[in-house]
C-alpha cells in the first residue's frame, strides 16, 4: 500500500526506513522523500512509526520489532 502518493513511497518502505533507524516522519523523509512534497501523508508515516516514539537503539541492533502493529482494519481515513 502506497503511504505517499507523491514520491511512490510503500508502507513496506517506510518500515524497512524505521527498522534501520529512522524514528521520526523527518528522519523518513531523509530516506526516501515521503512527507516533503504536499504533506498529507505525514500523519500515516507517524502512525506507522507509533506517534513518533523513537525505538530504542538496543531494539534496532538485535533485530527486534521496532514499530508499533497497526489494526489490520486500519485506513487511511483514520490515520489522517
Amino acid at each position: 500500500m502506497y503511504v505517499c502518493n507523491c514520491f511512490g513511497v510503500t508502507e513496506a518502505q517506510v518500515k524497512k526506513h524505521a527498522e534501520g533507524g529512522a524514528c521520526t516522519p523527518r528522519q523518513i523523509a531523509s530516506e526516501c522523500k515521503a512527507g516533503t512534497d504536499c504533506g498529507s501523508c505525514v500523519r500515516r508515516i507517524q502512525a506507522l512509526l507509533g506517534r513518533g516514539a523513537c525505538p530504542r537503539r538496543e531494539l534496532v541492533d538485535e533485530g527486534r520489532p521496532v514499530l508499533s502493529e497497526l489494526p489490520v482494519s486500519a485506513s487511511l481515513d483514520e490515520a489522517a
